[in-house]
């Protein structure tokens, strides 16, 4: 996949994630941050599900499902 269209997936699935989770993004780049972040949690948790997702949309889902969790995960450690 090109550089161009990780960072694309990225920031979408980080926009996404922060509007799910928050109600809101977190700028340009912590929303690439956050969605580069999600698709590698993401990826991991998907392979150990045994699932594949393939093409725009299947990376897509699963940058979001990864940063969902990520900021879910991070929402309860600053609690504690």
């Amino acid at each position: 996949m090109s550089f161009i269209a990780w960072l694309i997936i990225g920031g979408l699935a980080g926009w996404i994630a922060g509007n799910i989770m928050r109600g809101g993004g977190f700028g340009v780049l912590g929303n690439i941050g956050v969605g580069i972040v999600g698709s590698v949690i993401g990826g991991f948790l998907f392979s150990l599900l045994g699932l594949a997702s393939g093409g725009f949309i299947g990376s897509l889902v699963t940058a979001v499902v990864g940063a969902v969790v990520l900021l879910w995960i991070i929402a309860k450690v600053r609690k504690a």
